[in-house]
């Protein structure tokens, strides 16, 4: 829409970085999803590229190396671009990873019947804590912990199926019916090959095997996702409500990591107004940081956020947010995504109101820019340049009572 792209060009200026998104797009279709998307709608809530990432079919496979560790991913490998990803992030498909979390499902067909290899696929799945949703003489799906262990787990799966000349297939995918439908797709692209297929930043892509597998080093690849929280001015905060109040928001943020997104505390001292946590995922650490933006902002405090994979990396991101602002500081998450930096930025009351009339009224601020400057060119032009002002005035009561 004109007016979605022109607001995106006035904020861009304003805050000095691109904005990618004001507010979401995203469906929900249940009441977690619905509780996020109007708060990302009610707080106006812009996605801002800081650093872009360059999204391309070779930085992928290099980030799949590195993500589910090289050792598991042997040499004798062919990575296919099945559909190519988009250059760009998707703000929709970044908030669904935030809301949905980082498991996966797993889908795993062989071509022939053989219940004993399945019983031992079910074994190493089980052991690679998957959960098995279904299963037959042929196929199986199971939820595992996240993307990359999903990709690990199939290629152990694969090679073992190969050891036993069995031709095997697996899809990953956010549900179990998008696995399936992933893995018929890829049949259509390789036929009965031993391959994984999965989607990455928006594209899909498989990893085919047609020789044996050696051995794989069947560890998986562990980041740490590091989340820095720090209030901006707390001293004024401190001053205007007092120090005990700063502490019942900071614990409540600090419970809410803990308990919500199973994280851990590496340092806070009460009543400071700054921590550091340890989360199990990076879409943990993304959940916790925005919904600990919004906690602070509806207790009266702007917080910056920062998300890395060191503790440093988190500091530096969360200084980055000192940068990011229109007229004063707001709450501001900055972190990664691919090889790029992008931040969630929520807007001060009074630039969501003016976002707000900018959206809704969209038809009378045209008017009233096309009637300024029609009676300011016949004003000047006849020398009558107080026409203009009264254009002004005229247009001011027309935007209040309209």
């Amino acid at each position: 829409m004109a007016q979605d792209y022109l607001l995106r060009k006035i904020f861009s200026f304003l805050v000095k970085h691109r904005v990618l998104s004001i507010g979401t797009k995203y469906y929900p279709t249940n009441d977690r999803e619905r509780e996020y998307v109007e708060m990302v709608n009610f707080t106006r809530t812009m996605l801002l590229e800081v650093e872009p990432a360059h999204i391309n079919t070779e930085n992928i496979f290099q980030n799949v190396l590195k993500e589910v560790g090289r050792g598991n991913i042997p040499d004798n490998r062919r990575f296919m671009e099945i559909e190519a990803a988009e250059n760009k992030v998707n703000e929709y498909a970044l908030l669904s990873n935030i809301i949905m979390g980082s498991d996966r499902f797993l889908y795993v067909e062989i071509f022939g019947a053989d219940r004993l290899i399945i019983r031992d696929f079910v074994n190493l799945i089980r052991g690679e804590k998957g959960i098995i949703v279904e299963k037959s003489s042929t196929e199986v799906v199971a939820r595992l912990l996240s993307k990359n262990d999903a990709i690990r787990v199939g290629i152990a799966l694969i090679r073992m199926g190969m050891e036993r000349g069995i031709d095997v297939r697996v899809a990953v995918g956010m549900t179990g019916a998008a696995a399936i439908e992933r893995s018929i797709n890829l049949n259509k692209q390789i036929g009965h090959t031993s391959g994984v297929g999965f989607t990455k930043l928006g594209g899909e892509f498989a990893i085919t095997f047609a020789d044996r597998l050696g051995r794989l080093e069947g560890t998986p690849a562990v980041y740490d996702n590091y989340l820095f929280i720090d209030v901006f001015d707390s001293t004024g905060f401190i001053d205007q409500q007092g120090r005990d109040r700063l502490v019942e928001i900071m614990n409540e943020i600090k419970n809410f990591i803990e308990t919500d997104c199973q994280g851990r505390i590496e340092g806070y001292r009460e009543g400071g107004d700054d921590l550091i946590a340890n989360l199990p995922t990076k879409d943990a650490a993304l959940r916790a940081g925005i919904e600990s933006s919004w906690h602070g902002l509806n207790n009266g405090i702007n917080i910056r956020v920062g998300i890395g994979k060191s503790r440093r990396e988190a500091g530096e991101r969360a200084q980055l947010a000192d940068e990011i602002k229109i007229w004063n500081n707001n709450p501001v998450m900055v972190f990664d995504v691919a090889d790029g930096v992008y931040a969630y930025y929520i807007p001060s009351e009074f630039t969501r109101a003016v976002s707000e009339f900018l959206q809704e009224k969209y038809f009378q601020v045209a008017v009233i820019f096309i009637l300024v400057f029609v009676a300011t060119f016949i004003g000047w032009s006849v020398g009558q340049w107080e026409l203009g002002l009264v254009a002004i005035v005229l247009d001011m009561l027309y935007a209040v009572i309209s």
